[in-house]
């Protein structure tokens, strides 16, 4: 399986804002990709229903440890990685889980948990260069800060 390339893309809502986190594969935001895949398949409601991670409005911990799928507030065995276009992550989520080894991080099983019924297997997986992947975790972190609400002390 080859690989593919994150980054994650950090600005602030609106006019001096809180920052939004919202992950890019391969180039492409998470919330195009997911967008263009519900739309596909013909889901309902689709289509800018996503957004980013606002780390201000909820505390995630660590961004570093976030998007390792260990979360220092738990939320099941998924991950939230978008939130919902308002703002507030739990309204409405894209979930993966995020399975970390030394050399990959994979991103699978998405779901939708408020659609139960709404299948994302041909979604992803997405898997991540280790390396690739922290480099891009750090570059975060630095924008976030260490203690993962997006605010400086």
């Amino acid at each position: 399986m080859p690989s593919n390339d994150i980054r994650f893309d950090c600005r602030h809502r609106g006019d001096g804002g809180p920052l939004v986190i919202v992950p890019c594969i391969d180039g492409a935001p998470l919330v195009e990709l997911i967008d263009g895949f519900e739309i596909a398949v013909g889901m309902q409601p689709a289509g800018d229903a996503y957004g980013g991670l606002i780390p201000e409005f909820f505390r995630f911990g660590p961004m570093q440890d976030h998007f390792l799928g260990r979360s220092t507030n738990a939320m099941g065995p998924k991950t939230p990685v978008l939130g919902c276009e308002c703002g507030e992550w739990g309204c409405w989520p894209l979930m993966a889980r995020i399975a970390a080894t030394t050399d990959f991080v994979t991103w699978d099983a998405f779901e939708q948990p408020h659609r139960k019924a709404r299948d994302y297997v041909a979604f992803g997986p997405f898997q991540f260069n280790r390396h690739q992947y922290d480099d891009a975790l750090l570059a975060l972190s630095a924008v976030v800060g260490s203690d993962g609400d997006g605010t400086r002390a």
